[in-house]
């Protein structure tokens, strides 16, 4: 496959894996596996992904100031943020946190437009519009009972926001001038070293299902996603951080449609015009 078309096929292959994941991941969450620990698990899995890449490579990696640094915040903006989301959930409504962030390739967009002097035709500029308002409405969590504590829960959410935004940002400005292999790595160690504030953050005071439907069905799902972080990082090399990242953040649609058939659940209006949506922007993104 020609460079001008493999960012496609790592694009598709995050966003199925990535789509995998989440339709699976409430398993051994309900299953009484703290999402916390899962955290750790996938942080755990990406040091077998980083170690296959690096030696199919012949461990060849970049140890100079700069390889490390950009590699190293690309991993603490991603997996800080997700850990700043598990706050941001205590406190903070679902249904406001989750399609508030599901927005945060328009903060991906505005820095590889300002600063990368990335650019797109009108049709892929339409296509974009539709991705973001489809992540949106996939994203959507209806209201539930309980009141949001304070107005933390929101900063804690735009930070994610910037974060993730950023994480993208900054990962394709580092393919300019890094392996893929070294940038991985870097991410995977960055998400270890923020194991133990997972582990602080876990209420042992419950029990953990440490068995099956615990921590072993855990590993094999967020495998999916350290995989599609993974294939992130390459579909960023060879496309547009403006095109690629939209398109992975329809995720979601195959998330949603897997949970449907899992749950025997039938779609409201706020999904079904999502799952539309995102088939739109997903044909208008792809050419």
């Amino acid at each position: 496959m020609k460079n001008s078309r493999i960012w496609l096929l790592y694009t598709a292959i995050n966003t199925v894996f990535v789509g995998i994941w989440g339709a699976f991941i409430e398993i051994p969450e309900k299953a009484g596996f703290p999402a916390t620990l899962g955290y750790v698990v996938w942080a755990l899995t990406m040091l077998p992904c980083a170690a296959a890449i690096v030696g199919f490579k012949g461990w060849q990696l970049e140890f100079d100031k700069r390889s490390v640094f950009l590699g190293g915040l690309t991993g603490l903006l991603g997996a800080g943020g997700q850990l700043i989301l598990f706050k941001a959930l205590i406190d903070g409504p679902a249904y406001i946190v989750f399609p508030f962030i599901a927005l945060f390739p328009l903060f991906t967009i505005l820095l590889s437009v300002l600063f990368l002097r990335e650019t797109c035709s009108r049709r892929q500029c339409i296509g974009i519009a539709i991705a973001l308002l489809a992540a949106a409405c996939l994203s959507y969590q209806p209201p539930r009972g309980g009141q949001a504590q304070g107005y933390g829960w929101l900063v804690l959410t735009m930070l994610v926001f910037i974060m993730w935004g950023l994480q993208a940002y900054v990962m394709k400005f580092a393919n300019g001038s890094m392996k893929v292999e070294s940038i991985f790595f870097y991410m995977a160690l960055s998400a270890v070293m923020l194991i133990p504030i997972a582990i602080g953050m876990t209420d042992f005071s419950r029990p953990v299902n440490w068995g099956l439907k615990g921590l072993y069905m855990a590993i094999p799902i967020h495998l999916l996603n350290a995989v599609g972080a993974l294939t992130l990082v390459y579909a960023l090399r060879y496309g547009k951080a403006i095109i690629v990242v939209p398109l992975t953040s329809l995720s979601s649609v195959i998330t949603v449609i897997l949970s449907l058939v899992i749950y025997s659940v039938m779609p409201g209006t706020v999904l079904t015009a999502g799952l539309l949506l995102a088939s739109v922007a997903i044909v208008m993104l792809s050419e």
